[in-house]
Parts: C-alpha cells; structure tokens; sequence
C-alpha cells in the first residue's frame, strides 16, 4: 500500500506539473488505425496494406502502403509511406527505385506525411512561402524522378503511423524502414521495379540515408520480400549525424561522458527551436532503448512530463509552438542541471547510429552554408568514411539555409542520380 501511494503520488505530480492539461492521443485516419493493428509476422518488405490515392504528377500512380520494418534492436515493426511509380508497362530491363528518407516531422502517430490530405506531391515544407501544412511533406523532385521512369517509394518511419513509439534520429531505425521501403517497392510485382536501387534524404532523413547506406549486413540479408538489392548511391542533404558528434566529443573530452554530453548539447541549445529536436533525439533515443536510458537521465521530472506529452500529440512545429507559449527562454529549465548515465546515452548515440563501415557505393552529400546543420556534423562524416576508402562528395551550397537546401541541391544531385543508375564511374572526391 506505501509502495502504490508513492507512485500515485508520482503520477499526480507528473499532471500537475504539466501545463498542457491530461494527456491525450492524436486520431488518425482508418488506414493507419488498421496497418497499427496488424502483427509484423511476415518478411521484411512485406507490404501488408495497400490504398489507392490520388497524385497531381503527371502519368503516375500512386497508393499509400504498410509494410514489415524492423529496428535498431532488429524488432519487427509496421512502417506507412507512399509508393509512387510511372503508370503503363515498364520497360524490358525494369525500372530504378529511388527511397525517400523525409526530415523531422515529429513522435506522434499523426505525423507521418503519407497522411495528409494529398501526400504524394512534390516537397512541401511548412517553413517556405508555399508551406500549406503544419509539417513537411511530399517527396523532393518527384515530378522529375517519375519523368525518368523511376519507382517512386517514401517511408514515413515507424512509429509515424504505424503503431509503437517513433525513435527519432536513431539513424539505424530510419534507415532500415528506408531499405525495406525499397523491398516493399520491389515486391509489388506489377511495377516492374529492378533491383537497382538509390536512397535520398533530407536532415532527420540525411541521417537516414547515411545509416543506411553503411549498413552491408542489413542490405544483404536474404528471406526477404525483395533480395539482391543493389545500391548504386545515397544522396544525404543536410543530414544529422549524431552518432558522429557522439564519437568526437567522447574523444575530445578524453572519454569523460559528462564533458561529451555538454560538448554535444551546447551548440544545439542555443534557442528553443534547436533545443526541441535535440530533447527529440534524447526522446527518441530513448524509445529505441528503454532498459537502458531514462527521460529522467537527462530530463527534469517536469521536463520528462512536458516532452512525454507534447511528442505524444503533437507534430514538431506545433510542438515547438507549445514550448515556445509555455517556456520561452526559459526551456531550459526542463533539463537536469546534471545529466546522470551520461556514457550510457553517448554509448547508444554511438551505436544506434551511423555504421562504422565504409559504403560500397558513392555518397553525396549537402549542406547549406547557412544550415542549422553544424558543419562539423558533415565534415565528420566525410573524415570518417574517406578514410576509410570511401567515396565521399561533399558540396557546401552557397547561402542555402536548412530548408532552401532541398530545393537548391536538385541541380546537382538530378543528373548524379542519372549517371548512377547509368553505371557510370563516380569520380571520388576525397580530399
């Protein structure tokens, strides 16, 4: 009996300390109430659930798709996305896939893209002039990928609809919902996809694509819904690279986790914007190992309540909103004054992250040079994998923010695509 007052009690000072009132569950629409109920039993790729929708791209079809994922702890998962292919007979040789990896949208099961109301569009971000939404959507340079006679296929990640708990910029998760998109895409047999295949991504999505892309194991499994994969190049545009930052600041800092754990929060809680997607990243770091971590390792109890239900309900930008009405410059109140289990954080960030092996195809990457994107997190990557014998090109884009950058790499990456599904040599570009 004190055992249950004590918890009752925890729980009452959890509401009470939240100004966001009970906690709640976002609706979604009947398509990804049913795909959340289905048992991800079968192959990876699977697709388990498919709808017809409506798309604006010329001489495309399009369906909204569930399929069988699995995450950085190899657990078997239901991921949602879109599935977008030219319409009429594929050619004899069959056609390219190309994987859309989007950028951060938010926890909740509402915010995954392929639920808006006509998702399989070109690129739609919340921040630019022709913003409609209250998140990003739609898949980057789709028209002209669709033109080409490419399938068309973007994960909305697990957790964006699906079903269980999103684990946000676990660059391993995302980048295996992104693979097995390319199984799902494949397994539809009256596409006539082929087995050469690209993936592509914007920030959380870079992350994704990058993961992904040094992840030889994964790619080469058999027993699936679609083997053989052959993955002839990624294409990461202001990618996050965590686990990067991860690896350095634990050696900067002489393998002191506490110091590291400063040196990786600092840059990015300079205001409440940047400090919300890293609060993201220890939420969803958290959701992939919750043995393991504790919101209240890094949270304050209030903190731990507030994000707990904001990433619950909300999608990024609103959340953001949320934070900024309730908090202000205060937000960072929300965070422990002293971190505790500071290795084992640092240690996942490091593990859920990008593979510590070179990729076997080429890798181009982009960065506006007014990006929120720090440098250092591409410069990284990039040391790490020439290094290693990789073949890295990496463009700065002049005067290019974080959300002009998409729009501004299509000039340069539309034609490398091309060329790589054409089998031409890519120059490496290594320093």
């Amino acid at each position: 009996m004190k055992h249950f007052g004590s918890c009752l009690f925890l729980v009452i000072t959890f509401v009470s300390l939240s100004p966001f009132g009970a906690q709640a569950t976002p609706d979604i629409p009947p398509f990804y109430a049913a795909a959340s109920k289905i048992k991800p039993d079968g192959k990876l790729g699977q697709v388990v659930k498919r709808e017809k929708i409506n798309t604006p791209i010329p001489n495309a079809q399009a369906w909204r798709i569930a399929y069988i994922s699995s995450d950085v702890n190899d657990l078997k998962t239901i991921s949602t996305g879109l599935l977008i292919s030219p319409v009429g007979q594929a050619p004899k040789e069959g056609r390219p896939i190309v994987s859309w990896s989007h950028g951060t949208t938010g926890s909740a099961q509402n915010c995954g893209p392929s639920q808006q109301i006509n998702p399989a569009v070109p690129l739609n971000e919340y921040y630019l002039k022709n913003g409609n939404s209250w998140e990003d959507y739609g898949v980057l340079s789709l028209a002209e990928l669709i033109k080409e006679g490419y399938v068309v296929v973007a994960t909305d990640y697990q957790g964006l609809g699906g079903g269980g708990k999103h684990q946000y910029a676990v660059g391993q998760t995302q980048g295996r919902d992104a693979i097995n998109a390319i199984r799902a895409a494949g397994a539809v047999k009256e596409l006539g996809a082929n087995k050469k295949a690209l993936l592509y991504g914007w920030s959380e999505g870079g992350y994704s694509v990058l993961s992904a892309g040094g992840s030889r194991e994964y790619l080469a499994q058999k027993g699936t819904a679609f083997d053989g994969i052959e993955l002839v190049g990624v294409v990461a545009i202001s990618p996050v690279n965590l686990s990067g930052v991860a690896q350095y600041a634990l050696m900067s800092a002489e393998g002191n986790a506490d110091q590291a754990m400063n040196k990786i929060s600092a840059p990015l809680s300079g205001n409440i914007f940047l400090w919300g997607h890293l609060a993201g990243m220890m939420y969803g770091l958290q959701a992939a190992y919750p043995n393991k971590l504790q919101l209240t390792d890094w949270f304050t109890p209030e903190g731990a309540a507030v994000f707990d239900q904001l990433s619950n309900n909300k999608c990024f930008h609103v959340l953001s909103d949320s934070l900024t009405y309730s908090y202000g410059d205060n937000y960072k109140s929300l965070v422990r004054q002293d971190p505790i289990n500071s290795k084992a954080w640092i240690d996942l960030m490091i593990a859920g992250g990008i593979p510590n092996s070179v990729p076997t195809m080429p890798v181009l990457v982009f960065r506006g040079t007014k990006d929120a994107v720090p440098k250092p997190m591409v410069d990284i990557y990039e040391a790490q994998m020439c290094k290693m014998g990789g073949n890295i090109k990496h463009i700065e884009l002049d005067e290019a923010t974080h959300f002009t950058s998409p729009v501004e790499a299509q000039q340069a990456f539309l034609p490398w695509i091309k060329d790589r599904f054409a089998n031409k040599p890519a120059v490496n570009a290594c320093p």
